[in-house]
C-alpha cells in the first residue's frame, strides 16, 4: 500500500511540470500570432530602425553573458582544479541567461513618437500571468530551500549564496525589463503598433524563460539532495517526504528543460521580411 501511495504522489507531484510545460506551448503560439503582425503590416522607418537596433543590442548584450560564462569557467579551473569539470556547463548556462535578461533590461527606448495622451497596455496582453507567477514562484522555491539545506548543515555557505543571490539577482533584472516593457507608451504611427506589440511579448517572454530556468534546474537539483539525504534516515512507518522531496526535484528539472527548450526558440529577434511578390 506504501507503493502505491508513493508512486501516486511521485506522478502527483509531476503534473506542474506538464501544466507548466503547457503554458509555454500557447506561449509559443502568442509569440506566432505576434510575429504574423508585424510580417502583416510594414512598419515605418522609425520602426525598421528599432527593429536593427534592437536586435543587434539583444546579439551584443548575449554576447557578453557567454563571455562572462567562459570567464566564470575559467575562474572555476583556476579555483577547483579537476572538480570544476562538473562547473563547467552550469557556468555557460548561468552566463547565457544572465545576458539575456540583461539584454532585456536595458534596451534602449524606441526613437518613434508616442501616442498623445499616452496609452499603455495590460500586462496580461503581453505574458500570461501564470507563466509570470510560475517564475516568482520558482525563485522563491529556490531561496527557501538553499536557505534550509545551508541551515541544515547540506550546503557550504559559499555555494548557498551563490544558489541564492544568482537567481535573486537576474530576478530583479527581469522584473526590470517587465516594467520597462509595462509603462512604455504605445507609438503614434498605427504601423509600429504590431512592432511595439511584438517587442514587449519577445521581452516579457524572454526575461519569464530564462529566470524561470535559472530558478528550476538549481530548484531541482536542491530538491533531490534533500529528499535523498532524508531516505538515507531510518524512521518509524513509511514516510512521504522523501518521496515528495525527491518528486519534485524531478519534476523542477523537467519543468526547467522544457522551459529552455521553448527558450531557444524565443532567441530569435523579432524581423520584418519583404514578400516574396511584394512591388
Amino acid at each position: 500500500m506504501g507503493r502505491l501511495i508513493a508512486v501516486v504522489l511521485f506522478i502527483a507531484v509531476m503534473v506542474p511540470a506538464g501544466l507548466l510545460a503547457r503554458g509555454w506551448a500557447r506561449a509559443a503560439d502568442r509569440r506566432a500570432v505576434a510575429a504574423g503582425g508585424v510580417e502583416l503590416v510594414p512598419p515605418s522607418e522609425a520602426g525598421a530602425a528599432v527593429l536593427a537596433r534592437q536586435a543587434r543590442h539583444g546579439r551584443r548584450l548575449r554576447q557578453l553573458g557567454f563571455g562572462l560564462g567562459l570567464v566564470a569557467v575559467v575562474a572555476s579551473v583556476v579555483l577547483f582544479a579537476e572538480a570544476s569539470v562538473f562547473l563547467w556547463l552550469p557556468a555557460l548556462v548561468v552566463g547565457l541567461l544572465a545576458g539575456v535578461v540583461l539584454a532585456e533590461a536595458t534596451r534602449p527606448r524606441p526613437r518613434w513618437a508616442v501616442s498623445a495622451p499616452a496609452r499603455r497596455p495590460r500586462r496580461s496582453e503581453q505574458v500570461s500571468p501564470w507563466l509570470l507567477w510560475a517564475m516568482r514562484a520558482a525563485v522563491l522555491g529556490e531561496v527557501l530551500a538553499a536557505g534550509a539545506l545551508w541551515r541544515s548543515g547540506d550546503l557550504d555557505g559559499p555555494v548557498a549564496a551563490v544558489a541564492v543571490g544568482v537567481p535573486v539577482v537576474v530576478w530583479l533584472l527581469a522584473e526590470t525589463a517587465l516594467l520597462r516593457v509595462l509603462v512604455r507608451a504605445l507609438p503614434a504611427e498605427g504601423a509600429d503598433v504590431p512592432v511595439d506589440e511584438a517587442l514587449r511579448t519577445w521581452t516579457a517572454h524572454l526575461v519569464t524563460a530564462a529566470v524561470s530556468v535559472l530558478a528550476l534546474l538549481p530548484l531541482g537539483v536542491l530538491l533531490l539532495v534533500a529528499g535523498l539525504g532524508l531516505g538515507d534516515r531510518a524512521t518509524d512507518g513509511f514516510d512521504l517526504l522523501p518521496v515528495a522531496l525527491v518528486a519534485g526535484g524531478f519534476s523542477a528539472l523537467t519543468a526547467g528543460v522544457a522551459v529552455a527548450v521553448f527558450l531557444f526558440t524565443w532567441l530569435e529577434p523579432v524581423r520584418h521580411t519583404e514578400p516574396a511578390l511584394a512591388g
